[in-house]
């Protein structure tokens, strides 16, 4: 830890809130709706919204995340380059792409890092129905390592009325890191109900990290936590995957887990910092 990390906070797990996203991605409206925050995708939120969600939950930089699905655009990379245009300081770029047309999606992926100063490639497998060792995902891991910025996946069952199969970490994403041992990766959700699984990739591979968004704080399962506090301290990073849970209250239940200050600093910003060179 250093101390300009503490009391800061980044989200390692954010995306847009527009009002055509509940029609792009009805599987989706179901989770918000058992999250209690549906209405959101109803109206949207602009950047000058969500920034004041930041403030109120004392959080000062955000991974915004574009998204692509088969067939279309949900959030565009630059609809969240003009974002993180407005409010450079606040709001971190990460890219989407066309999963399934590899060199289109290597060339979207470089334009996102190298003219919109992106910092992470995220693909959701269960939109496409294909887990992380799938072949059309092979191009984009070594662009990755070529640019040197992570790979962000979701593990663990899908929310979503979509398959959970392409979330399982192992053997899936074992085998990635096995295959690609340079590249950063980091499964987002937790991984439960393979949160062992994903623990044990953690400590196996250098570069395999978690993070915690999709779960409030309060139900992080105890073998997460145990991990966090202890052996895990420089794998696990705090994400909200905002629209879907409230910053303000994803924050607040961090402080009611006690986290000792150094380790409370590491989830909540230095492992980020790191990870994605912020």
């Amino acid at each position: 830890m250093t101390e300009s990390d503490a009391g800061v906070i980044i989200d390692a797990w954010a995306q847009p809130a527009t009002p055509d996203a509940a029609a792009k991605l009805p599987e989706v409206v179901r989770l918000l709706k058992q999250s209690g925050t549906a209405s959101v995708l109803e109206t949207g939120l602009t950047a000058a919204q969500i920034v004041e969600s930041m403030d109120r939950a004392g959080i000062q930089k955000l991974m915004l995340s574009a998204w692509h699905r088969p067939g279309q655009w949900v959030y565009h990379n630059d609809l969240v380059a003009e974002m993180v245009q407005q409010y450079p300081d606040r709001f971190v770029g990460v890219a989407a792409v066309n999963l399934e047309k590899p060199v289109e999606a290597v060339r979207e992926l470089e334009r996102a890092v190298k003219e919109l100063g992106f910092k992470a490639l995220r693909v959701i497998p269960w939109l496409w129905n294909r887990p992380p060792n799938d072949k059309f995902y092979f191009p984009l891991y070594v662009k990755c390592i070529e640019l040197d910025i992570p790979f962000c996946t979701q593990v663990g069952h899908t929310g979503p009325l979509m398959p959970s199969e392409p979330g399982r970490p192992v053997p899936y994403l074992d085998e990635v890191a096995l295959v690609f041992p340079e590249l950063k990766i980091v499964g987002g959700h937790i991984g439960y109900p393979w949160t062992d699984e994903m623990i044990g990739l953690a400590w196996k591979h250098e570069n395999v990290f978690i993070d915690t968004s999709a779960y409030l704080p309060r139900y992080y399962p105890p073998q997460l936590l145990h991990y966090l506090k202890t052996y895990g301290q420089d794998k696990v990073l705090f994400g909200t995957n905002f629209p879907q849970l409230s910053l303000e209250k994803c924050t607040a239940q961090v402080k009611e887990l006690n986290l000792p200050l150094d380790i409370q600093a590491k989830f909540l910003a230095g492992n980020a910092k790191r990870i994605f060179k912020l």
